[in-house]
């Protein structure tokens, strides 16, 4: 009998991926769904014949019960957030509710479906297995570089705050239930799917629609703030590798290699063959309030426990972003229609 996954944000970036990952898999893959929205106008349209869904929503516990209880599945993949950094100053007390009570809930409608209390702790096996999608904004203004399992949490935002709560309370579930619970700390991770909201997709859109003449500036904030950057459809596989090792445990999930906002902008351009500093403009007000500086990833242990490493390096990662956007830029001329920020 195929493996039942449960997936909250599988309409998102790493949702999609990682159900295609599953089903390639032989997964039955449900997706949980909020309210009115439609799987099949979103980033996994194309797959929608081959998942399941079912209404639930991170800040309804009855929902999360109802769903879990109905599913009954192997592994539950807990990336349904609010993604966007910067709107976590704007709305903290929606970001914390959705990203950080979102996963107590979750657990808590694992472990009352499980029938797991401290008093009657299970071996793991056998159990719903359970990944928390951590962030590497949980470190924030880092105690060290790079970062690993043991480096001390200092988040620069509430999503990051939030992230940490979420972080702590699964190891808590693991610790004091028995339970099988993971966090993967995923440094920061694009494709094609990303929001356009977000730096890197701002960038790739940005320059496809320049070359095409239908934008003239690209505004960006603090060009040297530096990530580790590396390719969702890489990502999810280490999720889903927490999730078949003998015990629940946390790793932290990147690249190793450090890159600013100014590469990203220079590879973008120069792959269209276009001199950055001649669209690019600085706006004080997209500078974040307490801005992370670096961020970058040691994730030995997720390449000695899990064997697992990234194939996309971040001028690969770039260039293909780039040349997603000018297709769908291409098309929308041609067609004058406002695509899915999913590429296909």
């Amino acid at each position: 009998m195929s493996k039942r996954a449960l997936i909250t944000g599988i309409t998102g970036q790493d949702g999609s991926y990682l159900a295609e990952h599953l089903l390639s898999q032989g997964y039955q893959v449900w997706g949980l769904i909020r309210g009115q929205a439609n799987p099949r106008k979103s980033r996994v349209s194309r797959l929608a014949s081959e998942l399941d869904f079912i209404d639930g929503d991170l800040m309804d516990q009855g929902s999360l019960v109802s769903a879990v209880d109905t599913v009954q599945p192997d592994e539950v993949y807990n990336l349904g957030a609010i993604s966007f950094v910067p709107m976590s100053w704007q709305q903290a007390e929606l970001v914390t509710e959705v990203n950080g009570m979102g996963v107590l809930r979750m657990l808590e409608a694992i472990r009352m479906v499980s029938g797991l209390s401290t008093s009657r702790t299970v071996s793991p096996r056998g159990q719903i297995r359970f990944y928390q999608a951590s962030s590497s904004e949980m470190f924030g203004k880092a105690a060290e570089t790079p970062q690993r399992e043991t480096t001390l949490f200092h988040p620069r935002s509430p999503y990051g705050a939030a992230k940490a709560y979420g972080h702590y309370i699964t190891r808590n579930y693991r610790e004091s239930f028995g339970m099988y619970a993971v966090s993967g700390m995923l440094f920061n991770h694009e494709s094609p799917r990303r929001g356009q909201e977000f730096v890197t997709r701002k960038i790739s859109l940005a320059v496809a629609r320049i070359k095409q003449g239908l934008q003239d500036k690209l505004a960006l904030g603090n060009l040297d703030a530096v990530r580790d950057w590396g390719y969702a459809g890489d990502y999810v596989r280490a999720m889903h590798l927490m999730l078949q090792q003998d015990a629940g445990d946390d790793y932290v999930i990147g690249t190793g290699q450090m890159h600013s906002v100014r590469d990203a902008v220079r590879i973008a351009f120069e792959h269209v063959g276009l001199n950055w500093e001649d669209y690019v403009v600085i706006d004080p007000d997209l500078v974040r309030p307490a801005e992370v500086e670096v961020l970058c990833a040691d994730s030995a242990k997720a390449q000695d426990r899990l064997g697992w490493k990234p194939d996309v390096d971040f001028p690969t990662l770039m260039r293909m972003m780039v040349d997603s956007d000018l297709a769908q830029v291409s098309r929308e001329n041609q067609y004058g229609d406002v695509l899915l920020a999913a590429n296909w």
